[in-house]
């Protein structure tokens, strides 16, 4: 496998690591990148001229990860070269399923073929889909004989709208699911947090998908409110800081919910993944050092299972996890980076959601305020 990444600010020339550009035979081209950036036909016309192949894959982030670096207003653009093994790339469009999430998921699964699959990696927007639906559907097709990671895409901390695709302009509502096909691959995966549940434990009395209406039978929105206080005012935004730690009746493991968004009126509140009903609610804080560490737990747990040194990581990190780190974001990529070894390219971006299974498992499940790594090698 041979890597090669470049970084660019508006403006700017390209930058390559190693400061030299090289040309790959037919690589995967993963592009992260602002949001408006991307809806730029200069920028666009920029990206293609400098990168002439046959793969390109944008999503637009809230903060991009190249090397042990995280920048803004910035296109970030990692190439690989499978030397032993092969891709697929299929698209849909959640806004052609009615926002239906699973049944996509399932449909765009279908499509590939599953001799010698090893892998998918999914760069879906983040805006429309639920991605516990999204998942849902994949795993309805692979059983989940197929082991699956990725992030939704972002957009800073705007929530306005986010933007991916294949070789097309970016756009909204798209889904990129990229397939990995070889016996030689070694692929292994992590995702964890480091924030802390506080507080009183609520029972989610009424819940449907992912927007939570009601704790102990008292409107969601009310009663959130309340724990914020003066920062009530600034929801959806300062939800970000105060995520809620999800507990499933019958379920080991408990999954981090961040608030996307907020609807005054009904007093309810729109979650990036599933908040079932009967499950039980607690206020989550994090303080730097914590999410430092729990950067570097994940990445310990990914080379656990890892069986030779790996060559490419990528990491899709939450974009509450930037927000609270602020000018010491890098210190989770320099953590990330210190305990895989020089070997390991790193690229990635902040996102509105990760997808993997925990460690123990092989279900994979939607999360949020976590540092989630795929590391592959060949």
């Amino acid at each position: 496998m041979k890597v090669i990444q470049a970084l660019k600010t508006k403006g700017s020339a390209w930058q390559y690591k190693g400061g030299h550009k090289e040309q790959l035979n037919n690589p995967l081209v993963l592009i992260f990148a602002e949001r408006k950036l991307l809806q730029d036909p200069e920028v666009l016309e920029d990206i293609r001229e400098e990168f002439p192949y046959r793969h390109l894959v944008f999503g637009s982030s809230a903060g991009e990860i190249i090397t042990e670096k995280v920048t803004e207003n910035s296109i970030a653009v990692t190439l690989i070269e499978f030397e032993k093994s092969t891709f697929e790339i299929k698209t849909a469009n959640i806004l052609e399923y009615n926002k239906n999430g699973e049944a996509l998921g399932f449909g765009l699964a279908s499509h590939f073929k599953k001799e010698n699959l090893k892998h998918f990696f999914i760069i879906s927007e983040g805006s429309y889909v639920n991605g516990s639906d999204l998942i849902k559907g994949i795993e309805k097709y692979t059983k989940q004989k197929i082991s699956l990671t990725g992030g939704l895409c972002g957009d800073g901390a705007r929530f306005e709208t986010t933007l991916a695709s294949y070789n097309e302009n970016p756009k909204k509502g798209e889904i990129v699911m990229i397939g990995l096909y070889g016996e030689s691959l070694d692929i292994s995966y992590a995702s964890f947090g480091g924030w802390i549940p506080f507080g009183p434990e609520r029972i989610i009395t009424k819940s449907k998908g992912n927007v939570l209406m009601e704790l102990d039978d008292l409107p969601a929105l009310d009663l959130y409110s309340k724990y914020l206080g003066n920062k009530a005012n600034q929801l959806p935004q300062a939800a970000l800081f105060y995520p809620l730690n999800i507990k499933e009746e019958g379920k080991e493991q408990s999954l981090v919910r961040t608030i996307l968004n907020i609807d005054i009126e009904n007093k309810s509140m729109i979650l990036a993944g599933d908040v079932p009903e009967g499950s039980s609610a607690q206020l989550m804080m994090a303080t730097v050092d914590g999410i430092t560490e729990g950067a570097a737990t994940a990445a310990a747990m990914a080379l656990k299972k890892h069986s030779r040194p790996p060559q490419l990581a990528l990491l899709v990190s939450c974009i509450g996890r930037k927000l609270v780190m602020d000018q010491r974001v890098e210190e989770e990529i320099e953590e990330v980076s210190e305990t895989l070894g020089e070997q390991a390219a790193i690229a990635g971006f902040y996102s509105y959601g990760e997808i993997a299974p925990f460690f123990t498992s092989t279900e994979c499940n939607l999360h949020n305020q976590t540092m989630t790594l795929t590391l592959i090698s060949e």
